[in-house]
């Protein structure tokens, strides 16, 4: 029996070659090809045992229509849900996505950079943990198109699509002194790491433009459950007990949140919190928790954008976005009256 190919579904079919190759490739959406014409078209391929020949393809394209996504752990909410996005998007531009977790990890992250090259991703979205550019500056110059999101470096070229973290930090710390708090610990996470760095600026800065800048706390080493916890355990066995805790993610937050809990404080009566990243589960502890909304819809969009128009291009953009995040008030803040009573 023949092998089934475009010529033959064309000819059974009535469709072009195009019409066909769209459809099957996951394209049809994003050139408007109506649900009949796709029902048609998938039902004959179905028919017939039609097996693109993706080799071939990428030999005469020199594409395989698979990106590569590298996060830095995918068991945190954050970069699951940037996942989500990112996964969502490419499909609907007739890419797959291969996901590869770095683990927080210089070695692993350019190691996991290299394997997917190997494999002829078309190009890279990456979360990157290296202190350094210069290995994906690199890479990008041998037209493979990178795409930073959530993370990016100081004066790079490289195209990035970030949360404007220092708004965020700076609007948290703000809406504590506004409610009276003076001393507000900030726990943080990993500390070089370019959104994390931000945020405690817009933290510092608030203080300072409050004459606070002497209660400064900085704690804490990494986004984890167990950082925030250890940390807001020592918190609250110190000297000077904070009215208010900014942990910089959610994970952080959770860990925080059991800790004050088996110290035997209640929340906000007895100390209040305030966190970085936005999840559905946090408007269901109780008190609901007041929040820095990160874009994560709008920064996924935007990078596979970005990335599939280098990738047409056949080189890595210039594009650098920063968008700003959204604080969600909710009830995890006391003023500092009802605190003192």
């Amino acid at each position: 029996m023949a092998n089934e190919t475009l010529v033959t579904i064309s000819q059974r079919t009535g469709f072009s070659i195009s019409t066909i190759s769209r459809v099957l490739s996951g394209q049809a959406e994003r050139y408007r090809i109506s649900a009949a014409t796709v029902r048609l078209i998938e039902e004959e391929a179905k028919r017939c045992n039609y097996i693109p020949n993706l080799l071939a393809k990428g030999l005469t394209t020199r594409r395989t229509n698979i990106i590569g996504l590298l996060i830095p752990s995918v068991d945190n909410p954050y970069f699951a849900n940037i996942a989500s996005v990112v996964i969502r998007q490419a499909k609907t531009q007739g890419f797959t996505t291969m996901i590869v977790d770095t683990m927080e990890n210089e070695k692993n992250e350019q190691q996991d950079v290299l394997s997917l090259i190997s494999r002829k991703v078309d190009g890279i979205i990456i979360v990157p943990c290296d202190r350094d550019p210069a290995f994906l500056e690199r890479i990008s110059k041998h037209n493979i198109p990178i795409v930073l999101i959530d993370r990016y470096f100081n004066a790079t070229s490289l195209p990035y699509v970030c949360t404007d973290n220092y708004q965020g930090g700076y609007e948290a710390t703000m809406h504590l002194i506004g409610l009276g708090h003076e001393r507000i610990a900030c726990i943080q996470g990993v500390p070089y790491s370019m959104p994390n760095k931000e945020r405690v600026r817009g933290y510092r800065e608030a203080l300072r433009q409050n004459n606070l800048e002497i209660n400064a706390r900085i704690s804490g080493t990494d986004f984890s459950v167990q950082n925030g916890y250890l940390e807001t355990k020592l918190l609250l066995n110190g000297p000077s007990i904070p009215t208010a805790i900014f942990t910089l993610s959610n994970t952080i937050l959770l860990g925080a949140v059991k800790a004050i809990r088996e110290s035997g404080f209640r929340i906000p009566q007895d100390i209040s919190i305030i966190s970085f990243d936005n999840n559905t589960y946090l408007d269901y502890l109780d008190p609901a928790v007041t929040r820095v909304s990160q874009p994560t819809e709008e920064i996924g969009i935007l990078a596979v954008k970005i990335l599939t128009e280098s990738i047409a291009d056949n080189k890595t953009g210039d594009t650098q976005i920063l968008i700003p995040p959204k604080l969600i008030v909710c009830n995890s803040v006391s003023r500092l009256a009802v605190l003192e009573k």
